[in-house]
């Protein structure tokens, strides 16, 4: 695979081929993961999140497992509080996936079970943030800071 250009800053990858398989560097996970182009992806939202707008690399958690109706899902990232609470939730896709209605609902499924203030859905060439305000998401423009997310919310 030829990784195809995504629609974020330009980081640096570390990848290597294991039994014809091309795999990429997760700093987050520490290890060598299947370069897929949802990974690809992935890949960039974790640069771009720690790189790019400064969020604490030890907060952020990849592929972690949530419950939902009683059924075991996985968000493909998410960034705590040093408290433990969900901040922001992403949902990567690949580039050829649409962003669509679809995909910001899974996302908000998901987040019936964490309660993020934020929604990141992402093709790598398309983003979408939404901002949970009281049981409705509101599409917002510009990307939380990570000191957006931890300030407490002016009463």
């Amino acid at each position: 695979m030829n990784p195809p250009a995504l629609n974020f800053p330009e980081y640096t990858f570390s990848f290597r081929d294991e039994a014809g398989q091309k795999l990429v560097f997760d700093p987050l996970r520490k290890k060598y993961v299947s370069l897929t182009p949802e990974e690809w992806v992935r890949q960039h939202v974790i640069r771009f999140l720690s790189a790019t707008k400064g969020y604490p690399p030890g907060l952020i958690s990849v592929e972690g497992g949530i419950t939902l109706y009683k059924t075991r899902k996985r968000y493909d990232i998410a960034v705590f509080d040093r408290n433990g609470k969900p901040l922001l939730i992403v949902e990567c896709k690949a580039p050829e996936v649409a962003v669509n209605q679809a995909v910001a609902d899974q996302a908000i499924r998901y987040n019936l079970a964490m309660d993020a203030l934020f929604l990141f859905i992402t093709n790598g060439l398309i983003h979408i943030i939404l901002k949970k305000e009281g049981d409705r998401y509101t599409q917002v423009k510009t990307f939380p800071e990570y000191t957006d997310l931890t300030l407490p919310e002016k009463q």
